[in-house]
């Protein structure tokens, strides 16, 4: 797949300075927060690389965006559902000080996808939840690959992050609990794979295998 040139003709919107300050005083905050609340943990598996490039994770909860992005200690540019920007005006002031793009739900994201090139090709990242809204369980939705296309397109790396535990700490009901939680950040993918579809098939099973070696022990265990 041929890479994006810097001439892309779309809008370049810097992160407001509601944004700049957001990013730079909330990760702490959420990392202290999540430590004292859910024994936060943040495991990696090597360097995170230099922006630009595509952060994909899978979906459990509102948790998960500030999480994921304080994990990785970068300003991310989540693509948020036009509906939840339209909830509430503090959501909407908050997620577009963060530099959300919306994306519509039942639209072609056309205006979404070119916001999102425009993005990495000026060197930010670009975060998506391929599942593309939260799940109860990991696996009820097979993943969409908008993420691996954009990596794909803009040529840069994919990296691939497990959450674990926020369907228990603040799940579909949107009640809050204590639960353990943990970030994984995995290695980058380059994007040298053959198509969307390979890639987001290796992104898939490697969060599966996340899942799987940091779900918590049944209760009442042996």
């Amino acid at each position: 797949m041929r890479p994006l040139s810097g001439k892309l003709h779309t809008p370049n919107v810097p992160l407001p300075t509601r944004g700049r300050f957001l990013w730079w005083a909330c990760p702490p905050a959420v990392r202290l927060a999540g430590r004292a609340f859910f024994s936060l943990r943040i495991d990696r598996e090597g360097p995170t690389p230099s922006p630009p490039f595509v952060v994909a994770a899978n979906h459990y909860s509102h948790l998960d965006p500030p999480l994921v992005g304080a994990a990785l200690g970068l300003p991310v540019r989540f693509l948020a559902l036009e509906e939840i920007l339209t909830a509430n005006r503090f959501v909407n002031w908050l997620l577009l000080g963060y530099g959300a793009i919306p994306t519509p739900r039942r639209r072609l994201p056309i205006a979404a996808v070119r916001a999102a090139l425009a993005r990495l090709v000026v060197g930010e990242v670009v975060g998506v939840f391929p599942e593309a809204t939260r799940v109860g369980r990991w696996g009820d939705l097979e993943p969409k690959r908008g993420a691996a296309w954009l990596a794909l397109k803009a040529n840069v790396a994919l990296v691939p992050v497990a959450v674990v535990g926020t369907d228990r700490a603040l799940g579909l009901d949107n009640r809050l609990r204590r639960a353990a939680v943990r970030v994984v950040v995995g290695r980058a993918i380059p994007p040298d794979r053959s198509d969307a579809d390979a890639l987001t098939a290796e992104w898939e099973a490697w969060v599966t295998a996340q899942v799987e070696r940091r779900k918590p022990a049944p209760p009442g265990g042996p």
